[in-house]
């Protein structure tokens, strides 16, 4: 195990030898539970029968699980420095970049940082890019968790269903990796002999797999798992269960992020390279580092701000950050389940998963293209004047087709005063609204919270929500203005409404309408409690109004910083994020410049944990 494991703050949870389970001394910490069950279950689905081999394996997995949960989770206490040994992770002192240094922020300060698990999405990146596995590893895991709109698997405990899904995969996965045996091992064994070979193959996927460097007992503990393996079955079975086990560990499965002086008071602490890599990685990859990032990490270069940099830049030139940037919109905007949407087709014959499917790909390519290809800028998500699909189904509901000459993955123009932005996507429209109507309500709700950050509270207990049946004597104006007339709606109703309302040239599936019920559509509204507050006619003044607005600004900082660090913001990360909307107002809102400033922050390059009653107890006594 690394140097400095059994730190005092685990003293209570972690007995290596004396195979005390955390789960035995605190019944309450479900995170603890799931985490052994991780261990007990062993990767051994599908070989349960061959018990030496399971006890090795379990041998192996169950530290490593009594170590995890040891880390802080929303209730728990830091283990020490499993990551990087002797990394700095990032130089002290608070990073303001070009604003200087605000008062109260020369040293850093971050929030709590939990235990995250990986999502689907991460899993899948990983083994593809640890061992080139390309299939749908994680279709049949249950369903990630969210932090505001965001994918983070950061609150529930493991559950038994959870740990079978993760022993299929690794059996599955680790059965295809041998099936070229020969593209899996960095030797052959023929002519280095089996033994030797398979020492070398752990040697070099061990740290991968697991992200950092491995010590003496943890390469040993592989190299036994990989002898009963082939005591039972030969070599070929030994290495896969390496794989099989790999890939089951917590150190594997989770982001284990423990500082890198492994040191639990309380206050923050930098990042052991590794772990500054890894985290990095899968913010902007949302898989593991490759080797030029290793190698950084390795020769302790990421403790300098200017490397920093310049990986952020290598790591957004490569396509897998093309991925990154599209995920982010997607769940932002809240369309990323957009292909499970169902719409009555009596009211909307046009709607099918096929044109579902091209919603989602173009706001997926329009994202990507607007903050990798073009100007990066904010604004430009809310005003661009052109779609990026060559869907025939989706260009004929946006009454478009493709201009002369036009070439696969191009932009498309727009049809002039109908259209600009990811606003008037159809993705945006048709998610948020109702399967045989619009949702004023919905889409209203959809840029409170998610544009200016301004959350709103639950319906009154007892509250008849359902909406308002389609009247086709009625417009949806006429037909939800009750709710601003009943006084228990009315104070949510008028925040939410009139920003809706703007919405209503769009129907429920994102085509423009001209006329509803009969009648000329009325898109007037307003925008109140913001920075921009006025009147506005349409969603080309609302995405325009946005555009001007410092409040969106500040959200969507909060937004990025949600999505890399997987919590929400704290009271203890108010210097980085005064740090990040100050640079990003500045910048006219450039979003790389964002995600750079992000990257060289104190809260992502440090982390902090609760200190331990164990901790607090030794402090009372000195």
């Amino acid at each position: 195990m690394p140097v400095g494991i059994a730190r005092p703050s685990c003293i209570d949870c972690i007995r290596l030898h004396g195979g005390i389970k955390p789960a035995e001394k605190n019944p309450s910490n479900k995170r603890l539970h799931g985490l052994n069950r991780l261990a007990e279950a062993g990767p051994l689905h599908g070989m349960r029968n061959r018990g030496s081999m399971r006890g090795a394996v379990v041998g192996l997995l169950a530290p490593l699980a009594l170590l995890s949960a040891c880390y802080s989770g929303l209730s728990g206490s830091p283990g020490a420095g499993a990551g990087d040994e002797g990394g700095t992770g990032g130089e002290s002192g608070s990073d303001s970049g070009d604003g200087g240094v605000a008062a109260g922020c020369e040293t850093p300060s971050v929030g709590l940082t939990d235990l995250r698990r990986f999502t689907g999405a991460q899993y899948e990146n990983t083994v593809r890019d640890l061992l080139g596995y390309t299939g749908e590893a994680a279709i049949g895991f249950t369903p990630d968790e969210r932090v505001g709109p965001f994918h983070s698997n950061v609150g529930a405990p493991v559950s038994e269903l959870q740990v079978e899904q993760y022993m299929d995969a690794a059996e599955e996965i680790a059965a295809w990796s041998i099936e070229d045996l020969g593209g899996l091992l960095p030797c052959d064994p023929l002519a280095m002999g089996e033994d030797a070979c398979a020492t070398q193959f752990i040697a070099e996927f061990g740290p991968r797999a697991y992200r950092r460097p491995l010590d003496a007992a943890e390469l040993d503990g592989l190299a036994q798992v990989y002898a009963e393996g082939k005591a039972q079955g030969g070599f070929a079975d030994g290495i896969r269960l390496v794989v099989q086990a790999s890939l089951q560990s917590p150190w594997f499965l989770y982001h284990m992020e423990f500082g890198a002086n492994g040191v639990n008071d309380g206050e923050a602490i930098a990042l052991g390279d590794y772990e500054l890599a890894s985290r990095m990685s899968y913010f902007l990859w949302n898989s593991m580092p490759d080797d030029s990032l290793f190698a950084a990490a390795a020769a302790g270069e990421l403790g300098d701000k200017d490397a920093l940099a310049a990986q952020v830049d290598r790591l957004l030139a490569d396509p897998r950050a093309r991925e990154t940037i599209s995920q982010f919109h997607l769940q932002w905007f809240g369309v990323d389940e957009i292909e499970g949407l169902e719409k009555n087709p009596e009211v909307f014959p046009d709607f099918s998963p096929a044109l579902a499917t091209a919603m989602r790909a173009e706001t997926a390519a329009f994202a990507a293209h607007v903050v990798l290809d073009g100007d990066g800028m904010i604004d430009s998500l809310f005003t661009a004047d052109f779609a990026m699909t060559d869907s025939p189904e989706l260009l004929a509901l946006y009454g478009v087709t493709l201009p002369s000459g036009h070439v696969a993955g191009d932009p498309v123009p727009l049809p002039p005063g109908e259209r600009m932005g990811v606003l008037t996507q159809a993705s945006v429209l048709a998610e948020h609204a109702h399967a045989n109507q619009t949702s004023p309500v919905h889409r209203g709700k959809m840029v409170r919270e998610n544009l200016l950050c301004q959350p709103l509270p639950p319906p009154p207990p007892g509250v008849d929500n359902v909406p308002p049946s389609p009247d086709p004597d009625a417009t949806s104006r006429e037909r939800f203005e009750q709710h601003r007339a009943d006084p228990s709606c009315a104070a949510c109703h008028e925040m939410i409404d009139p920003i809706g309302f703007a919405f209503e040239h769009y129907d429920g599936i994102g085509k423009w309408r001209d006329l509803e019920a009969g009648a000329p559509v009325d898109a007037s509204g307003a925008l109140t409690v913001t920075d921009v507050d006025g009147p506005i006619d349409g969603v080309l003044e609302l995405s325009t109004k946005l555009t001007q607005s410092d409040e969106v600004k500040r959200c969507v900082t909060r937004q990025w910083f949600r999505f890399a660090m997987g919590r929400t913001e704290s009271d203890d990360d108010l210097c980085t994020n005064e740090s990040l909307e100050t640079s990003f107002v500045e910048s006219g809102g450039d979003i790389q410049v964002l995600i750079r400033d992000l990257v060289l922050s104190d809260a992502f390059r440090h982390r902090r944990g609760e200190v331990s009653a164990i901790t607090r107890a030794q402090e009372e006594q000195r």
